[in-house]
């Protein structure tokens, strides 16, 4: 199939629509998961975590955290899975591949040499489920050494290996701990069945559908080069696939943009090669940077503005007083009055919605 050829400013439409950032802002937490596929979980709270920050910039004033503990504990409408929330719609595509996991040597080995262990954390939570990790005795018959994320307990690594293979789930948290009980408990019955090329196949889709446009890759994006349709975007030799869906509707009319700050984990930025493409954005994470080696700031958020990133946020909530600290906006882009307004007024927002007041803005 001929590529289609995209302009920049098609290119870039097609990926803010995608990841629900341009005006016509989603209703609820659901929809924001159902689209977007994922959304991080991440503790890093300079603003606030992840999870939040995602929600917030796509809904807007109206999202309350406590939606997405609802949508998650009482109306299992998404669960977590590999450190982010999704939807429970992808889980069918999903367990055809968490049914053969682990494909690794060293993974089937450790969870072969540790059947007694996998027994008794099955059995424990079977007898007192939903459990947190602390509360599950530690058997293991080999160990794990730590790896810098987790300690000597082999009870995590137990949880995690037994998640992946859809066995055990996560069924709700105690502030960043997890609960822990049988999957058959938490997942819903009688969800669809698929094949593992047909579940492969729709998954692709979703993920596709998710980025808008995106480079075929089994693991970055988990799209292959027959999902959607080829295409090249303008000033850019890199091969892309389009969702053919929000290609034709590129003729709808235009919702327009508005000013989003985006958590440095939001699943927009993941892609650094997309964003030199499509956006000429070159984005560099300065959380493990050294502080003197940092031009933006630690955990500073790229301000998206329409379609394109003009700046930088800098700022952090002080809960003891009760604000939210700008310490710098950095305009990547010049920015004429008008846009500057429009900016203040999303940091006017965003300090409503964290419920503290503004301060260091001029």
């Amino acid at each position: 199939m001929t590529p289609h050829r995209l302009t920049g400013d098609q290119a870039r439409r097609l990926v803010v629509r995608a990841q629900l950032l341009d005006a016509d802002r989603p209703g609820d937490v659901v929809e924001v998961a159902e689209q977007l596929g994922y959304i991080k979980i991440d503790p890093t709270g300079t603003i606030a975590p992840c999870e939040h920050t995602v929600l917030w910039s796509r809904i807007g004033w109206s999202y309350e955290p406590g939606q997405l503990r609802k949508a998650v504990e009482d109306d299992r409408l998404l669960f977590e899975f590999d450190g982010a929330f999704r939807p429970m719609s992808l889980l069918p595509l999903m367990l055809p591949a968490m049914r053969r996991w682990p494909q690794r040597e060293s993974s089937r080995q450790w969870l072969e040499a540790n059947a007694g262990f996998r027994a008794d954390v099955l059995a424990r939570l079977r007898a007192d489920g939903p459990l947190l990790a602390g509360d599950i005795p530690d058997t293991a018959q080999v160990s794990r050494p730590p790896d810098g994320w987790s300690g000597s307990n082999q009870v995590p690594h137990m949880l995690d290996f037994l998640l992946r293979q859809g066995e055990v789930a996560v069924v709700g948290r105690e502030g960043r701990h997890r609960r822990w009980d049988l999957a058959e408990r938490v997942y819903p019955r009688g969800l669809p069945e698929y094949g593992e090329e047909e579940a492969a196949r729709l998954l692709a889709e979703r993920r596709l559908q998710s980025a808008g446009l995106t480079k075929p890759h089994w693991y970055w994006s988990g799209v292959t080069k027959d999902t959607g349709e080829p295409a090249l975007v303008e000033g850019s030799t890199t091969g892309y696939r389009v969702d053919p869906e929000a290609l034709a509707a590129l003729d709808e009319e235009d919702a327009g943009g508005r000013a989003a700050f985006l958590n440095p984990y939001d699943s927009l930025l993941f892609d650094r090669k997309r964003l030199e493409d499509v956006f000429g954005f070159t984005y560099v994470l300065e959380q493990f940077k050294p502080k003197g080696e940092r031009r933006y700031g630690y955990f500073a958020h790229p301000i998206l503005l329409g379609d394109r990133f003009v700046g930088m946020l800098d700022a952090e909530v002080d809960r003891a007083r009760g604000v939210l600290r700008v310490d710098a906006v950095h305009e990547l882009l010049p920015l004429d009055p008008e846009e500057t307004e429009m900016v203040r007024a999303e940091i006017d927002d965003l300090a409503e919605w964290l419920g503290v007041s503004v301060t260091g803005l001029a």
